[in-house]
């Protein structure tokens, strides 16, 4: 039985995009192994977000090589597409896909045993225009399940790669969504992360439907699910549809991660982002009235060229009186290819560090704050592990909708099931929990129940 090994970088997107080629190998009997071991194909599957993202593609490339120099070495995903050229350079890659046609892959495998020359599969992605369906019936990690709705973005930010590395907005059939969220019910999951390039841009290549439609058939139509999570939503896509389908849901997460970059109207230009501040706020007022006790998450790039220290602060107060729970603070790295590489008036890597010390600062305290409000409240919580800072200790970690992590005595029948669990200790980044009860078809955990109460 041939072998076959992946290493995945970058995003969520592509974790899943990993799962679903290894269906494809699955398929076609392999047996998957670990990276670190030697196997008869190793796939990379690459990000190029960040140059830093390429040189840690290439470092990866090169270590699969060392380890079997006679294994098929096949690299995909996003640096794959955006420069085939500097992956075919490297002496010992054999197959280069990009992030369209994996499916061919297989078939490149073949044709490369049987030839022994090398093959460039990257097409001209910014000529895509359909979705390209790539199944995931079941996820390795056994908690919570991606479900890939769209592919592409249409925005072209000044700082940001992705549309030449993904190419333009594509919405996957409404209908395949349905079926494989099902599927992935009925697989054991309770709790689906809805999740893509542009996740909420969902449906703007499409005629007659929209985001807000395929959220209202989810919550409709799929029996037995418990969460839909929305791994990540543009202010811009919030519509009032959008918000009165959170409204009505029981299940829709309390969570939104709402990526910001910058908080100052005068960056956001610079940045080609699409929305201003003030109707950022307001969508943020909008959104914590239908949801009390929402969750909001963002993205933050500090130190953009040409930033200011009064925009920095203008970002700063922002966040701080609309109370983001946590945030993702990151220092801009100039990306090769994009017109904020080419800004003059960059920003002094000091300045940039000090000012991203000053953010995780306040995203460490805003994420105290919110947390200190759930204490003494009982949550729902799935299990997702063995809580690793004390691995015999009895204890699980898992989130709860609102995305708070939580620690607490559980055991290994729980996970990936509902709990009540009371919140007895708020903090960050884990909240101390107290095991309350099973929530579903669970009798066998009622002695359990006792015991852990006690």
């Amino acid at each position: 039985m041939p072998t076959v090994a992946f290493h995945t970088l970058g995003c969520k997107v592509n974790h899943y995009e990993t799962e679903a080629i290894w269906q494809l190998f699955k398929a076609n009997n392999y047996e998957r192994t670990e990276f670190e071991g030697t196997a008869d194909v190793y796939v990379i599957n690459t990000c190029t977000v960040t140059n830093t993202g390429d040189k840690k593609s290439r470092q990866v490339i090169r270590r699969a090589i060392r380890k079997n120099p006679d294994a098929v070495i096949c690299v995909t995903g996003c640096y794959a597409q955006t420069s085939p050229a500097e992956i075919m350079a490297i002496p010992g890659v054999d197959v280069v896909v990009g992030t369209q046609d994996r499916v061919k892959m297989l078939d490149y495998i073949e044709q490369f045993k049987q030839e022994r020359q090398p093959i460039n599969g990257v097409g001209n992605i910014m000529k895509a225009r359909v979705y390209e369906e790539l199944d995931v019936p079941a996820f390795t990690d056994r908690t919570r399940a991606s479900l890939k709705i769209q592919e592409g973005c249409n925005n072209f930010c000044t700082f940001c790669i992705i549309p030449w590395a993904r190419g333009l907005m594509r919405s996957r059939d409404p209908q395949e969504v349905v079926t494989q969220a099902q599927q992935l019910v009925n697989a054991g999951y309770k709790e689906i992360v809805l999740t893509g390039i542009h996740t909420g841009g969902y449906g703007e290549d499409m005629k007659d439907y929209n985001f807000a439609m395929l959220l209202r058939e989810l919550d409709e139509k799929v029996e037995g699910l418990k969460r839909i999570r929305i791994s990540s939503i543009e202010a811009s896509q919030i519509t009032d549809e959008v918000i009165e389908v959170l409204n009505n849901s029981e299940k829709i997460v309390r969570h939104l991660h709402i990526p910001i970059q910058s908080a100052s109207n005068t960056v956001l230009k610079r940045m080609r982002r699409k929305y201003t501040m003030e109707f950022f706020a307001e969508r943020l007022d909008r959104l914590k009235e239908a949801l009390p006790g929402l969750a909001i998450t963002s993205d933050v790039i500090v130190g953009f060229p040409g930033e200011t220290e009064e925009e920095f602060m203008e970002t700063y107060n922002f966040i701080k009186e609309h109370k983001f729970s946590e945030l993702h603070v990151f220092p801009y790295s100039k990306r090769t290819g994009t017109p904020a590489a080419r800004m003059t008036d960059q920003v002094d890597e000091e300045v940039k560090n000090e000012r991203v010390h000053r953010l995780i600062a306040l995203s460490d305290q805003l994420a105290k704050e919110y947390a200190s409000t759930f204490e003494d409240e009982v949550l729902e919580v799935i299990p997702e592990e063995i809580y690793k800072e004390a691995p015999d200790q009895g204890l699980y970690v898992g989130y709860t909708d609102n995305y708070l992590k939580v620690v607490f005595p559980a055991t290994e029948e729980m996970v990936g099931k509902l709990v009540k669990v009371k919140i007895v200790k708020a903090g960050y980044p884990y909240n101390e929990g107290q095991f309350v009860r099973v929530l579903e078809d669970a009798p066998r955990l009622e002695e359990e129940n006792i015991r852990l109460s006690s």
